[in-house]
């Protein structure tokens, strides 16, 4: 996502969430650093960029990962998220990605809870797009709404598909897609694996 994300373009939601009462709009409020939202069980994060002091809580987030969620995430066992590679994800190249974090600051010090991110594709005029909500904040709306902020995004760009690799296992992944418009595409080189893709 751009480093000059407008949020005020964000407070109507592009692709409309799965069931419109996960979030009380009313508590969708546009702040300097972000956006506040409130799940439906009344829990509150912020939303916003990602930015480069987020490393250790990136990390912090990571080891709270259980195995299946790492794996889910990145397609692949990882026992840690080296500092390098933390880094990395925290400093962005805002022509060519976007990164928005759901933060919880109601604990000390504030924890991720949630990830999405894209990579601009600028030959095939695409992004390849991944989210990642924590077990105990998942099935209450935030992963729709990361994917609405990173379809929104690349709708802005002007990007004509937005994809991403899903292994078949990850059942609310690939329910969340279909429910947005995604579409499937089996990989026969790599088995247990599935393309989903949505055009812009």
């Amino acid at each position: 996502m751009n480093a000059a994300i407008d949020h005020s373009s964000h407070r109507h939601a592009v692709v409309p969430p799965r069931n419109p009462e996960r979030f009380a709009r009313s508590h969708l409020t546009s702040l300097p650093k972000g956006e506040l939202v409130r799940t439906h069980d009344g829990r509150e994060l912020r939303l916003r960029d990602i930015e480069p002091g987020d490393v250790a809580a990136l990390k912090r987030q990571f080891a709270r990962l259980s195995p299946e969620d790492i794996r889910r995430r990145f397609l692949h066992s990882m026992s840690e998220l080296p500092d390098s590679m933390a880094q990395r994800l925290c400093r962005i190249d805002p022509a060519v990605e976007s990164a928005f974090v759901l933060v919880d600051e109601t604990v000390t010090p504030a924890e991720i809870r949630g990830v999405g991110r894209i990579y601009v594709d600028e030959a095939a005029d695409s992004a390849e797009f991944s989210v990642l909500v924590e077990h105990d904040w998942a099935r209450v709306g935030l992963g729709v709404l990361l994917m609405q902020r990173l379809v929104a995004d690349c709708r802005r760009r002007g990007l004509h598909e937005i994809w991403g690799y899903v292994l078949l296992e990850n059942r609310p992944m690939l329910h969340l897609c279909k429910d947005v418009g995604f579409t499937r595409r089996l990989l026969p080189d790599e088995p247990g694996t599935t393309q989903i893709s949505l055009r812009l």
